[in-house]
């Protein structure tokens, strides 16, 4: 599923609400990280921050960090994703000081996350989306 634009608020349609709620319920508390790592909110949180579909990739992330556990390194590493997206997004919004902010929350969650290697992808990913950001 690819989301039919990329909202920018303030300046995109609002995707309707609820669009996206079927991604967000492949995640379920009591999953462990591996089944966290193969669901749908997952994968497609990572492809859509490939993509530019920031706003969207933090919809779909933003379950998965809720349910780990506080201080873990696998919240570390997807709030350090969200903050990617976030970061994203505010570049593109053409809000710079407030995206190169962001990169440095990013990488300070990723510097807690270490070491991480159960979800597929490494920090080597997430600082290659972060070095989009000038």
């Amino acid at each position: 599923m690819t989301p039919s634009h990329a909202y920018l608020p303030g300046l995109t349609p609002r995707h309707p609400d609820g669009c996206f709620d079927a991604i967000r319920q492949t995640v379920v508390r009591g999953m462990t990280v591996q089944e966290l790592a193969a669901t749908p909110a997952f994968n497609l949180g990572k492809t859509w921050i490939e993509t530019g579909f920031y706003w969207e990739a933090h919809e779909v992330l933003e379950p998965i960090w809720l349910i780990l556990p506080n201080a873990s390194s696998d919240r570390y590493f997807i709030q350090s994703m969200i903050q990617t997206a976030n970061a994203l997004l505010k570049q593109r919004m053409g809000r710079g000081a407030a995206a190169r902010r962001i990169v440095g929350l990013a990488r300070a969650a990723l510097v807690s996350a270490h070491p991480v290697k159960s979800w597929g992808i490494d920090s080597a990913w997430v600082e290659d989306q972060l070095e989009k950001v000038h």
